[in-house]
C-alpha cells in the first residue's frame, strides 16, 4: 500500500483525541469514519468536534463551506465492523490502559482489511506492549499526537519489536501528507520526545517555585515572553545554531563552565512534590487574576484566547 491508497480513515475512540483526530483527516480529503461503545459517547465525540469547528471558523481557519464538507465527510457510529471494515487507516484513541488498548486492537483484527494500516495514539503505553497478542502486529505503530491533533502538527511514531520497517515510514509518510510533522523515535521510550521534554521543564519550573526562588505567575512570565518565543520557531538546537557567529559549537564553548554549575544547582529528583498542587494552585488563580481583559480571567476564557493564539501561529507556519 501506498500513501496514495489511503482514502477513507477510521477513529476508534472518540473524546477529545478522536474527534480531533476525525477533524484532521476530514481536513485533508478523507472519508473519515468515527467509531464509539454507545450513543452518549459519539454524541460527546460530535459536540466536541463541532467546538472545535467553531474555533477555526471564528478565527477564519475555515469557511462556513469548508465547515459543512468537513463535517460531511465525518460518519459516526457504534459498530467497530463499521468503522473499520473499509477503512486503509485506523487511527486508536481509546483510553490509557494497556487491557483496553489490546482488546480494541483485537476486535478490529476481526473487522478490518488484512492491509490495513493500525496507529495508536497512546501517550505512554509502549506499541510492543499493546501489540503483544496482535495477529498482525507488523502492521501496528506508536502515533502519540500532541493535543488537539488538527491544530497541534507534532505526531511521535514508534514501532514495536515486530512493526515492519516499511509500514512504519509508510505511516511517516501519510501523517507528512495530511499536514502533521512527523518525527520518529528510534528505539521504544516512555514518554516519548515531547512530553520529557515538557516533564523536565516543568520539574524545574517546581523546583524553583518550592525553594522560594520564584513564583508561580513569574515562573511562566520568564517562560512566555522569554524562550517560549523562539520555541514557537526553531526547536532549541537551532536556537543555539542561530546564538553564536560559531553557530551551535560556538555556543557550547560559550557555555562551558556557567552552563555546568547550572545543572549543578538544577533540580535532579525523580519523583514529584506530593504537595506541589496545594502550593502552584493558589499561584495561577492569582496569575489568572493578573492577565488584561482581552485574554480573560476563566478558564473558558484563557483556552478561547489560547485556541486563537494557536491559529494565528499555525496561519504563520504555513500549517492552516
Amino acid at each position: 500500500m501506498k500513501v496514495a491508497d489511503i482514502k477513507r480513515a477510521a477513529c476508534v475512540g472518540g473524546g477529545v483525541i478522536g474527534s480531533s483526530w476525525a477533524i484532521q483527516f476530514a481536513m485533508r480529503g478523507l472519508a473519515v469514519t468515527l467509531y464509539d461503545i454507545n450513543d452518549e459517547q459519539l454524541k460527546r465525540s460530535e459536540a466536541q468536534m463541532h467546538k472545535s469547528l467553531d474555533a477555526l471558523e471564528q478565527f477564519n481557519a475555515i469557511t462556513p463551506e469548508r465547515r459543512g464538507e468537513i463535517v460531511a465527510a465525518i460518519r459516526l457510529t457504534t459498530s467497530m465492523e463499521g468503522a473499520v471494515a473499509d477503512a486503509q487507516f485506523i487511527q486508536e484513541s481509546g483510553p490509557e490502559r494497556l487491557e483496553i488498548k489490546q482488546s480494541i486492537l483485537a476486535q478490529v483484527e476481526a473487522c478490518a482489511a488484512a492491509d490495513a494500516l493500525y496507529a495508536s495514539s497512546t501517550s505512554g503505553l509502549l506499541i510492543s506492549d499493546i501489540a503483544a497478542k496482535a495477529a498482525h502486529p507488523e502492521r501496528c505503530v506508536g502515533a502519540h499526537p500532541y493535543n488537539p491533533p488538527h491544530l497541534i502538527p507534532l505526531v511521535e511514531l514508534t514501532s514495536g519489536d515486530k512493526t515492519d520497517p516499511a509500514l512504519l515510514r509508510l505511516a511517516y509518510d501519510f501523517y507528512q501528507s495530511i499536514g502533521k510533522e512527523a518525527v520518529l523515535l528510534r528505539r521504544e521510550c516512555p514518554g516519548f520526545i515531547a512530553n520529557r521534554l515538557q516533564l523536565a521543564l516543568y520539574r524545574e519550573v517546581q523546583d524553583l517555585v518550592m525553594r522560594g526562588v520564584c513564583s508561580v505567575e513569574d515562573a511562566d512570565k520568564a517562560l512566555v515572553y522569554g524562550p517560549g518565543l523562539r520555541w514557537a520557531i526553531f526547536g532549541h538546537n537551532m536556537i543555539m545554531q542561530l546564538g553564536n557567529p560559531d553557530g551551535l559549537t560556538g555556543m557550547v564553548n560559550m557555555l562551558g563552565n556557567s552552563g555546568d554549575r547550572w545543572l549543578a544547582d538544577m533540580a535532579s529528583w525523580t519523583h514529584q512534590p506530593d504537595n506541589w498542587a496545594e502550593v502552584a494552585q493558589p499561584g495561577v488563580d492569582e496569575e489568572m487574576k493578573h492577565f488584561p481583559d482581552h485574554i480573560g480571567h476563566t478558564n473558558e476564557a484563557c483556552a478561547a484566547y489560547r485556541d486563537q493564539m494557536l491559529i494565528e501561529l499555525l496561519k504563520l507556519h504555513k500549517k492552516l
